[in-house]
């Protein structure tokens, strides 16, 4: 088998890192289209698919990864998969630590692992990396120790799961804020200092507890690209026309149809139990998911079975040749020039103002474009999305792949 034979894959990978890329890297958060935000609570914008669907391609990848490491043996399996998951785990936290120093006033102070003035403030445990990794890990163990029925049985059983420990140990509205059960935990495993704060209060959307449910996920993009695997034994995936096959049709039509199923019954399911990114309710994993193997089927039909592979199909595969480094390189690259001040004139307090590069290119130039201010902002993310594609067009150019 080669990876010619799973462009498709590449191409939905790498689509789902540019869209990472584009929504984390705003002009300025105040001013953004709303497809670009997430939901306030409730509910799922096209942002809130990003991360669902990255997930559900890294399970895509065990596909091809696990059935070498079932030949290879358990030693290997636990040496690989903990390595990786220890790596990736290390990585985030390292992101979330970055660059170590800080401006308080006019001095760089080193970011201490607790804020020595303030003890409720600390580095972050958890993030986008660390739920991948977790994730990763727990979905590894089942998908190397069970079969695929198994496996749907299972996943089915956590989702469940997950549904009545919200129901029964929430507290008033059990799937709101205040009163979402996950948040005591977190508190006392993590620690205020070590939880995100962007919601107002210490809650963690990437924290502990609403990470099982992400395990699913990774597990339904398994089985998903199992199912690829499976299929692509056959000619029809060589093919450069088009070409009308049983494989083929078996193929795509699972693909629709699984896909329609599962967006149905993530829908239906939320009337109960509402469809919620932040803490990655049941019905958000059927919901995503659907949606997910919808848009590959898509991909396949259009780039595996019809042969169709142009400019648009080469931006997206570049970022899924090296989607970890772009990632990461996209969060320390922002902080980093964040050490590097521009005076700014003074506040109408006298107070001295800074911009750093990337906030001066967005003020005096995206800013200054004639429309609404969403537009500069978005026009901001376009331009620092196409020097993370510059980058990655380097790399593969030059066959530079860095894989963890």
């Amino acid at each position: 088998m080669t990876k010619q034979r799973y462009y498709s894959l590449d191409v939905f990978r790498g689509a789902t890192v540019a869209l990472m890329i584009l929504v984390n890297n705003p002009g300025t958060w105040a001013h953004m289209f709303a497809p670009l935000k997430h939901a306030a609570w409730h509910g799922c914008t096209p942002t809130d698919l990003v991360f669902p669907f990255f997930l559900f391609a890294v399970g895509n990848a065990m596909a091809f990864v696990i059935p070498r490491l079932q030949d290879a043996g358990q030693t290997v399996f636990w040496r690989k998969v903990i390595k990786r998951t220890l790596l990736i785990f290390a990585i985030g936290l390292f992101l979330n630590w970055w660059p170590f120093v800080q401006w308080v006033g006019d001095d760089l102070r080193f970011r201490e692992w607790v804020d020595s003035g303030n003890e409720q403030r600390g580095v972050r445990i958890f993030g986008v990396l660390q739920r991948i990794a977790v994730s990763y890990f727990f979905a590894s163990m089942l998908v190397y120790f069970f079969k695929p029925k198994s496996l749907v049985y299972l996943s089915a059983l956590i989702l469940l799961g997950y549904w009545g420990l919200c129901a029964f140990l929430g507290e008033g509205d059990p799937y709101s804020l205040e009163g979402w059960f996950g948040t005591a935990i977190d508190k006392q495993v993590l620690g205020v200092a070590h939880m995100y704060k962007g919601e107002g209060v210490p809650f963690d959307p990437e924290g502990l507890v609403s990470t099982i449910p992400a395990i699913v996920q990774v597990v339904f993009g398994y089985l998903a690209g199992a199912f690829i695997r499976k299929q692509g034994q056959v000619d029809w995936l060589w093919a450069k026309v088009p070409k009308t096959t049983e494989a083929h049709f078996k193929l795509l039509a699972g693909f629709m149809v699984t896909g329609f199923i599962l967006l149905v019954l993530g829908w239906c399911w939320s009337l109960g139990f509402p469809i919620n990114k932040k803490i990655w309710t049941s019905p958000y994993v059927l919901y995503t998911t659907g949606l997910g193997i919808l848009s590959l089927g898509v991909m396949i039909w259009f780039i595996e079975v019809q042969n169709i592979k142009n400019a648009l199909t080469r931006f997206f595969d570049v970022f899924g040749k090296n989607p970890l480094f772009i990632f990461v390189l996209s969060g320390l690259l922002p902080r980093f020039l964040g050490l590097f001040r521009i005076s700014d004139g003074v506040s109408a307090e006298g107070v001295p103002q800074y911009l750093t590069a990337l906030s001066w290119f967005y003020k005096y130039v995206c800013a200054e474009i004639p429309g609404p201010p969403e537009l500069g902002s978005f026009v901001y993310s376009l331009c620092f999305l196409g020097v993370m594609w510059g980058i990655c067009y380097i790399l593969d150019k030059k066959k530079i792949y860095i894989k963890v």
